[in-house]
């Protein structure tokens, strides 16, 4: 088993985007990027203690690559603006690629050369690129979000649509018992 660490905004999207995933057994919210020993949501939330929403996930790099991981990060956030997705805006919402070795910092630079020379999105993608560092769980309300709250406004209005076209688009890696 494999850790990727990702930075795309609001940990819920994030999580309930890998938590669909053929191959990823754990998807878990917290926090990383930042000098404060054990942060609390509402530490972090002032953009303050250099820390990132993230999800950290394990995955089975025999079903699923970390590139193609990277790809779905990539593809369901918007990595053109800087400490901002959507209406959050701050440091804590930047989009970041946390490395664990030197072969994923290479895959993570790969696919940013690659969607800019494709000319994926319109703007100059942003993504910080860095070495992982502590990492520290998020308050359990905030594991499994998505799952535990489908009826709240923000999971219907923001995170059930980002789903709607993740699911379009990458439906070959979705787990199957999801797509039933």
């Amino acid at each position: 088993m494999q850790t990727a660490t990702f930075g795309g905004g609001c940990f819920w999207c994030t999580e309930a985007v890998f938590q669909t995933l053929n191959g990823v057994s754990q998807v878990t919210s917290g926090y990383m990027g930042g000098e404060l020993k054990h942060p609390t949501y509402m530490e972090i939330c002032n953009g303050d203690t250099g820390h990132a929403e993230v999800v950290q996930i394990t995955f089975d790099e025999n079903v699923i690559s970390f590139p193609e991981l990277l790809l779905i990060f990539f593809k369901t956030h918007n990595p053109t603006t800087l400490n901002r997705q959507g209406n959050d805006m701050g440091t804590q919402y930047r989009s970041v690629v946390f490395f664990e070795n030197e072969e994923q910092k290479e895959q993570a630079k790969k696919i940013v050369n690659d969607l800019t020379r494709e000319n994926v999105f319109d703007k100059p993608i942003v993504t910080e690129i860095l070495p992982a560092m502590e990492f520290y769980e998020a308050e359990d309300y905030h594991q499994n979000y998505f799952s535990d709250n489908q009826e709240k406004p923000y999971c219907a209005f923001v995170i059930q649509p980002k789903l709607n076209k993740f699911v379009k688009e990458f439906k070959d890696k979705i787990r199957p018992e999801l797509l039933e």
